[in-house]
């Protein structure tokens, strides 16, 4: 099943991206703002317009505000943008769970590569070449032993776990 309306659950540059993307595809778009995103100029980018409850990026991050628009308009997908919820395995379940087409990756690859050590594991397990580093969080000591272990003019870098 194609999409043929899409809600576009973001703002700013990125939703007017995907509002001319789906625009060139022949996808009618509905988008999503915040009370005080009234005027912004992506509103005026899709084919229709909802407002969301409440003001700032928390409007953007109400997921059953966000699902209950799409209904409303009548979309048969939602695109998430980045950000927001473009990496929340729970909305991407959420969204499935109504019917609704999730535009990104399925939710248990979200919840499995939003742990960078899961990802690790699972890039290591199917034979993916990876860096050398290390396969959990790790204190301070740790990092430094590591990092003396690549000798001089080793570097090394530091990444939150999840996200």
């Amino acid at each position: 099943m194609g999409i043929t309306k899409l809600l576009i659950a973001n703002r700013g540059e990125i939703a007017i991206r995907i509002a001319r993307t789906a625009a060139d595809m022949g996808i009618e778009t509905v988008v999503v703002h915040s009370i005080d995103d009234a005027a912004a100029l992506h509103v005026r980018a899709g084919d229709a317009a909802i407002p969301l409850e409440g003001a700032g990026p928390a409007a953007y991050l109400d997921q059953q505000g966000i699902i209950t628009a799409a209904k409303a308009a009548g979309a048969d997908a939602i695109h998430p943008g980045y950000g927001f919820l473009s990496e929340n395995a729970d909305f991407a379940a959420a969204v499935a769970a109504v019917g609704l087409i999730f535009v990104g990756p399925k939710a248990d690859a979200i919840a499995r590569f939003g742990d960078k050590g899961q990802a690790r594991a699972l890039a290591e397990a199917a034979g993916v070449p990876i860096a050398a580093g290390l396969p959990a969080p790790v204190s301070e000591a740790d990092a430094l032993s590591f990092l003396q272990s690549m000798g001089a003019g080793g570097a090394i870098m530091l990444k939150a776990a999840a996200g």
